[in-house]
């Protein structure tokens, strides 16, 4: 073969090796990309995070940080259907089963308070809840001395706020030692693997409660108190902390403790509906994507409303609250409504 045909066909080989080896549209990924393709942890790359609520406690559990995350997943999607609980109407499922009895369903989330210092009593019924397949919240009505209930919630007061936020003081101690009666009384829920959305000092700002009477500042600094030492000294892991606003709307962003010492914020309200202005004011108390809760109402949101007010859950007050102001027909009608998640309904 002469040498300038044998040049000739070097050159097309060399062009149609090259054809082969181009496609239109087709990118060879990149090394990281390819990194990213053989990820097969099942866990969300970090940029899947960027823009995800995400739990103040590193140290969560597991199941907390599940639940978390289903719960996040509903902000306008769906609505937990919550009923505080009573214990004095001769038996502590007097709300459950008014509602079982008139709906055929039972509330995902149900709520417990720990006033009258009734931890063994609530810690039961919140264990035996959660096996059942429901959420546990809790609040606390109680006195300045962490002992009583809603009066002593009402009618004591801190004698001297700096010396119970000062460290090294003995009313600080004293102070210290009452709050950890519930820090106690949770981690005996933590090692029975239950999670608690935990909410503490509610309706702050209506300053009715001692722990609002001191004032914003130092309500900043009480929650920041017991966040730390239940985190950090007590090593409750198994806690989602609730923020809960009342509706009197007092400059809300003042008393707001920060983006990482609370996981969910809420209000609550009796005036009906699903109150769509309190609801822009507690969204406005902070650009982190947190969801919002409806932790106490009395007459409860109908589905139209929980549709176009994207609360996570909502919270009917115990007794008269769920009995005397909805009716048997407008619990049907919320219980079994495909938007609303009941307990059956609710899986971990």
């Amino acid at each position: 073969m002469s040498g300038w045909r044998l040049a000739l066909l070097l050159i097309v080989v060399i062009l149609l090796l090259n054809a082969c080896s181009f496609s239109p549209g087709l990118e060879i990924p990149s090394p990281a990309a390819k990194q990213d393709d053989q990820n097969t942890s099942g866990q969300p790359h970090p940029s899947d995070n960027a823009s995800k609520p995400q739990l103040s406690n590193p140290n969560a559990t597991e199941a907390t940080r599940r639940i978390y995350e289903q719960v996040c997943s509903l902000t306008g999607t769906g609505a937990l259907s919550g009923q505080q609980e009573s214990t004095w109407m001769g038996s502590a499922d007097y709300e459950m089963d008014h509602l079982w009895d008139i709906t055929g369903k039972l509330p995902a989330m149900r709520g417990f308070d720990y006033m009258k210092d009734d931890f063994a009593g609530v810690n039961a019924r919140a264990i035996s809840w959660q096996e059942q397949g429901g959420l546990v919240t809790i609040c606390w009505h109680t006195g300045a001395d962490f002992t009583g209930e809603w009066n002593e919630a009402m009618k004591t007061e801190v004698a001297d706020w700096d010396a119970v936020l000062t460290e090294g003081t003995a009313s600080h101690e004293a102070f210290i030692a009452g709050m950890d009666k519930a820090a106690a009384a949770l981690l005996a829920l933590q090692e029975k693997g239950v999670t608690v959305f935990w909410r503490p000092f509610h309706e702050f700002d209506g300053a009715w409660f001692w722990w609002g009477k001191g004032g914003s500042d130092r309500f900043r600094k009480l929650w920041r108190l017991m966040y730390d030492r239940y985190t950090t000294h007590w090593k409750l892991n198994n806690l989602i902390w609730v923020l809960g606003y009342s509706n009197k709307g007092i400059r809300q962003e003042d008393w707001y403790p920060g983006d990482e010492v609370c996981d969910i914020l809420g209000a609550d309200s009796y005036d009906g509906g699903a109150q769509e202005g309190l609801y822009r004011k507690v969204r406005a108390v902070t650009d982190a994507p947190k969801p919002l809760c409806f932790h106490e109402c009395g007459t409860n949101p109908t589905v139209a409303e929980l549709q176009d007010v994207p609360w996570v859950w909502f919270m009917t007050w115990h007794t008269k609250h769920l009995t005397e102001e909805n009716t048997p027909d407008a619990l049907k009608a919320l219980y079994n409504s495909t938007y609303v998640v009941t307990r059956d309904e609710f899986e971990d």
